[in-house]
C-alpha cells in the first residue's frame, strides 16, 4: 500500500513538472493585445535611443563531434558574436538544437550560449522543425525549460519600443483556418499605435529563392496564403511589415508588395548552397558560399538601417565577420487620423 502512495506521488510529481512546459493557449482577451511589453526606465522605453535587433538562426547545438550536420566551431564563435553585438533584443529564426527531444543538444546550447545570459540579452525564439524532432512533445517541454520566459507560449508577441515582434509556430499549420491565424488576425487588428515596424518571425520561410521552391517545396501552400494575407493588411497600415525566416542555411533578401523577407539561416548548420537564385532575390553574392551569418537592424524612429555580416572564411585560424549586404527599411508616414 505503502509504494502504492509513493508511485502515485511520484506520478504527480512528473505531472506538476511537466505541466509549466506545456503549451499554453491565449485566452480570447489576451489574443488582441501583445503577450509581452518590454519596458526600459532608463531610456524612456526605448524612444532617446536606437533600437538594435539582431537576428540569426540554425545552429544546430548538439556533440560538438558531430562535424556532419553543423560546424561546431563556427557556431561556437558565432554564438559568442552575437552576444558581443549587445542587441537590445535577439530574434532567433529556430532549429537551435539538431534534435529537439535530445536533452543533452540543449544542453549543449547552454554551455556554447552561456554569453547570451552573461549578457542578460533579450532572447525571442521562433519553433523551427528540428525543436521537435523526433517526438513534439519532449521538444516542447525542452524547448520551454530552455526558455522560461515565454512561459508556455509557443505563439506570442512582443512591444519594444516602436517596434512589434510577432512569433509563429510553422511546425503547424498555420494558414488559414487555425488557432494562430485567428491570433495573428486579432493582433494586426489591435496593433498598438505607438507602432512603426512589425516583425514576423517565422522558422520556415514564406518567400524563398527558386531553387529552395523547386527542390523543397518552400513555401508551403499555406505559408504562401498568409504571405497573400498579409500583404493584404501592409497595404492598409503605416507599420512597416518585415518577416524574419531561418530554415535555409544561408541567407536570401526579397522586397514584394510592402515586406522585407530576410532569411538568416547561416548560424552553423551545414551550409545550404545556392545555385539558382533567381531575380527576386536582392542578395546576389549566393555563390561565395558558405554563407554563415547574422543580421543587425539599427531602428531609429521611423527609419532603420540594415546590415548583414557573414563568417570571412569558417576555416581560417581566426575567425572574423565582414559586412556583405546593406539596406534601409522605412514606415509609411502616417495619416491624419493614424497621428
Amino acid at each position: 500500500m505503502r509504494s502504492c502512495r509513493y508511485s502515485v506521488l511520484l506520478v504527480l510529481t512528473v505531472l506538476l513538472l511537466a505541466f509549466p512546459r506545456a503549451k499554453a493557449q491565449l485566452t480570447a482577451e489576451d489574443e488582441t493585445k501583445p503577450t509581452f511589453v518590454i519596458h526600459d526606465a532608463a531610456t524612456n522605453d526605448f524612444k532617446d535611443h536606437d533600437l538594435r535587433l539582431l537576428i540569426y538562426g540554425d545552429m544546430r547545438f548538439t556533440d560538438p563531434a558531430n562535424t556532419t550536420d553543423t560546424n561546431p566551431r563556427v557556431r561556437q564563435w558565432l554564438a559568442r558574436k552575437v552576444a558581443e553585438e549587445k542587441p537590445d533584443a535577439m530574434l532567433v529564426t529556430g532549429d537551435i538544437p539538431f534534435h529537439g527531444s535530445d536533452a543533452s543538444d540543449w544542453q549543449r546550447f547552454r554551455i556554447e550560449a552561456a554569453s547570451w545570459w552573461q549578457q542578460n540579452l533579450r532572447v525571442f525564439p521562433t519553433v523551427g522543425n528540428h525543436e521537435v524532432i523526433p517526438s513534439a512533445t519532449s521538444g516542447y517541454a525542452n524547448y520551454f525549460a530552455a526558455f522560461p520566459q515565454l512561459h508556455g507560449y509557443h505563439i506570442y508577441s512582443v512591444l519594444l519600443g516602436n517596434v512589434y515582434i510577432m512569433a509563429l509556430d510553422s511546425s503547424e499549420r498555420v494558414w488559414p483556418n487555425s488557432y494562430q491565424a485567428e491570433w495573428v488576425r486579432q493582433q494586426l487588428d489591435h496593433l498598438p499605435p505607438q507602432v512603426d515596424f512589425v516583425f514576423f518571425l517565422v522558422h520556415v520561410p514564406l518567400m524563398a529563392d527558386v531553387q529552395t521552391e523547386f527542390i523543397a517545396n518552400t513555401p508551403s501552400p499555406d505559408l504562401v496564403a498568409l504571405r497573400t494575407y498579409l500583404e493584404s493588411r501592409a497595404a492598409t497600415l503605416h507599420a512597416k511589415f518585415v518577416v524574419v525566416n531561418g530554415h535555409i542555411h544561408n541567407y536570401e533578401r526579397f522586397e514584394q508588395n510592402g515586406i522585407t523577407h530576410i532569411i538568416s539561416g547561416g548560424g552553423g548548420a551545414k551550409p545550404y548552397p545556392i545555385y539558382i537564385a533567381g531575380d527576386q532575390d536582392l542578395y546576389r553574392d549566393h555563390l561565395a558560399a558558405p554563407n554563415f551569418n547574422y543580421v543587425i537592424l539599427t531602428i531609429h524612429g521611423t527609419h532603420a538601417d540594415a546590415r548583414m555580416y557573414r563568417v570571412i572564411d569558417p576555416s581560417a585560424p581566426q575567425l572574423s565577420v565582414k559586412l556583405s549586404d546593406s539596406f534601409s527599411l522605412d514606415a509609411r508616414p502616417r495619416t491624419a487620423a493614424q497621428k
